[in-house]
């Protein structure tokens, strides 16, 4: 645990919302981005009151909360403390988190509280990626050669014993933030610089800080499954498209009810083994696979609900509501895992074809037709878009279809969303770097 011997009192705030409603109390640990997040609890809070614990004061999540306690929710110490002024007055039923950066301190009170959930020590395995190839790798699951690096002489030693091409990732991060492929050895100074530029809040910086590891050449796929009760079921797979080369950024994903790799007998033997593995018995996880031509092998587990609204897509394709699913087992309710319909769900994000200064996004609502779903403006004026390597995840709009079909699903999307902005100039350090 972190923190310090004195823990200062957190503010807090009843908010009234369903005081009396009788649903269950869920302690919510962090809210994230509106654009990003807000349709998890827009499907959580008609079966739950949530409580908000967060450094800042409700904002977007309002409509949606019933209390809120201001605290530094990275901090466990802090944390478990405010968690604990709150179940001494209210009847907590779990404690729900999918923010990355606080799914760690988060297992702390559900610990503390006796609560649902997994150990933090589980959590730590799964968030810590060396850990989870540790783990893998005593129990057999199917993985890539992987070995930790702290320095660029170290990583150069590494690719050479695993053999190229490699892929450098940073220890700790998501997202495919900072991972690179490296096809010789001159490509390894830049992939290493570029895993250890990179930093998450909340996510620790590790002495051993960057995996060198064999890249596996084939399709990479994301499983969002429930755990509860012995039981692992496998919800939303999705199809990941990634883009801008030799990174990995992750550029759109196919989620289809029908995918026959959902009941794969290998790939879910894999995701069973590898969670008996880590010990993670309780909740959603957002497990990665690459499927290589000897078959699926795990690149990590991430122990919370995808992103990328991979959990909403899953919606819309199978009509299981992961979102609530993972809060059902938080509240130690078996979750309702069966499917009303079969259909296809994408998202593509959008990105400028230079770094920019965002001025304006216009949604052009004249041309959302089927099998459009929904568009969406995800840059704000003023916003600064850089490209890998200079920034990550710098999209300025998300449009998703629903189709019957994969190929009915996959359309021309150009000119649904348009961007206008100021291109901005290169850094003497990158102008040097070319």
């Amino acid at each position: 645990m972190t923190g310090t011997d004195e823990v200062r009192p957190a503010r807090e705030r009843e908010m009234g919302l369903d005081a009396e409603s009788g649903k269950p109390l869920l302690l919510l640990i962090g809210s994230s981005s509106k654009r990003n997040r807000e349709f998890i609890l827009r499907s959580v809070a008609p079966r739950y009151r949530l409580w908000l614990l967060q450094p800042a004061e409700v904002s977007w999540e309002a409509p949606y909360v019933a209390g809120n306690t201001v605290v530094d929710n990275t901090d466990a110490v802090k944390l478990v403390e405010a968690a604990r002024e709150v179940a001494a007055r209210h009847d907590v039923a779990g404690v729900f988190c999918y923010d990355e950066g606080l799914v760690w301190p988060a297992a702390f009170v559900s610990q503390a509280l006796g609560l649902p959930g997994n150990p933090p020590e589980v959590i730590a395995a799964c968030r810590d990626k060396n850990a989870t190839r540790v783990a893998l790798d005593e129990a057999g699951v199917p993985q890539p050669i992987s070995i930790g690096v702290a320095s660029l002489d170290e990583a150069l030693a590494a690719a050479d014993k695993i053999g190229y091409p490699v892929v450098l990732k940073p220890r700790g991060l998501a997202g495919s933030m900072g991972v690179k492929l490296a096809a010789g050895p001159g490509e390894v100074t830049a992939a290493y610089a570029a895993a250890t530029a990179v930093s998450y809040p909340g996510v620790p910086v590790y002495e051993v800080s960057v995996l060198v590891e064999e890249y596996v050449d084939g399709p990479e796929i994301s499983v969002d499954a429930v755990f509860y009760g012995g039981n692992c079921v496998p919800l939303a797979l999705a199809r990941k498209r990634v883009g801008f080369a030799p990174f990995f950024e992750e550029v759109g994903h196919l989620v289809d009810a029908a995918d026959p790799l959902l009941t794969d007998p290998e790939l879910v033997d894999a995701l069973r083994r590898a969670h008996e593995a880590l010990g993670f018995h309780t909740g959603v996880t957002h497990t990665e696979f690459r499927l290589g031509p000897r078959g699926p092998r795990l690149l990590e587990v991430n122990a919370r609900l995808g992103g990328d609204m991979i959990p909403y897509l899953g919606h819309l394709a199978t009509g299981v509501d992961l979102a609530l699913a993972a809060a059902d087992v938080a509240a130690g309710r078996e979750p309702d895992t069966a499917f009303t319909h079969r259909k296809v769900a994408t998202v593509a994000f959008l990105y400028p074809e230079r770094d920019l200064t965002v001025e304006t996004v216009t949604v052009h609502e004249d041309r959302l037709t089927p099998p459009v779903h929904s568009a969406e403006v995800l840059a704000d004026p003023g916003a600064v878009l850089r490209l890998p390597p200079r920034g990550y995840i710098a999209r300025y709009g998300r449009i998703i279809t629903l189709a019957d079909t994969p190929e009915e699903a996959q359309v021309d999307t150009a000119g649904i969303i348009e961007i206008t902005g100021r291109p901005l100039e290169a850094t003497p350090a990158e102008v040097a770097a070319r």
